[in-house]
């Protein structure tokens, strides 16, 4: 069985996958200061109630954009799993090239999602990942990574309102009823949430007049993609876990010396 850990910088998710199905999947609050027993000491209570004996996990790998935390997540795999886990990074077979001018400065993260969702759907293609920040990936026909765009992150967005304008309450983020408010907090969810779906569409329509393509599909990712999607028709597919199944891709890709210690 493999262990996953995919570290965001709001969530670290844990997950185990049997070779066919995923068995359970776990989150945490990202923490840098958590140590590698804190971690055993919820991780195997969950693995027991999903009874995934620890000695089946023969391999593991970490997917982190949080370097902190990596040095007691390898500690983890190594004292309780007995595991030598692979660390995500640029220097790994993808199976596809890297495209940018630095490929070792992209975010795991955002290679993973190309890897996954070009093997799930196809190409060419444009990961919109809504998470901490808002990421566009474009991932070629031949399933080559081409760089992408970064911009602040809905629940960025929303703190820096309230944090900025004095009169300006802090709100929590959902789909408003109407585009225009009649108050003040309808009127500031409306802005956040019609203004990122102008901001998805708009630079979706300019990746595909840069790359002369009238077509790309469009695959959405991260928690509130679900919700963003109930307002516009641009998302083609909707995948929660395409980080997840990313890692799972890469650890086959990448299997040697990740075999546990007899």
């Amino acid at each position: 069985m493999l262990l996953v850990i995919d570290v965001g910088n709001t969530n670290i998710v844990f997950a185990v996958h049997d070779g066919k199905d995923w068995l359970g999947t776990w989150r945490f609050a990202t923490t840098v200061n958590r140590t590698s027993d804190e971690y055993a000491a919820a991780l195997l209570v969950l693995l027991e109630k999903q009874n995934i004996p620890i000695e089946k996990i023969t391999r593991a790998i970490i997917g982190t954009v949080v370097p902190p935390v990596l040095y007691q997540l390898l500690l983890l795999c190594r004292k309780w799993f007995s595991v030598d886990p692979i660390v995500a990074s640029a220097s790994l077979d993808w199976g596809f090239e890297i495209r940018t001018d630095n490929p070792q400065e992209v975010g795991v993260d955002r290679l993973l999602n190309g890897l996954a969702a070009h093997q799930l759907y196809g190409g060419p293609l444009v990961v919109v990942d809504l998470g901490t920040a808002t990421t566009f990936d474009i991932v070629d026909k031949d399933g080559n990574y081409c760089g992408g765009v970064i911009s602040p992150g809905l629940t960025l967005s929303l703190e820096a309102l309230h944090s900025a304008a004095a009169r300006l309450p802090r709100i929590g983020f959902g789909r408003p009823q109407s585009v225009v408010g009649k108050e003040t907090v309808g009127a500031m969810k409306s802005g956040i949430y019609w203004g990122y779906i102008g901001l998805i569409e708009g630079i979706i329509e300019r990746i595909k007049l840069e790359y002369s393509v009238s077509e790309m599909t469009v695959v959405g990712t991260g928690g509130l993609a679900r919700l963003l999607a109930e307002g516009t028709s641009i998302f083609k597919e909707i995948n929660a876990e395409l980080t997840l199944e990313g890692l799972k891709i890469l650890a086959n890709r990448n299997s040697l010396g990740n075999k546990k210690d007899k």
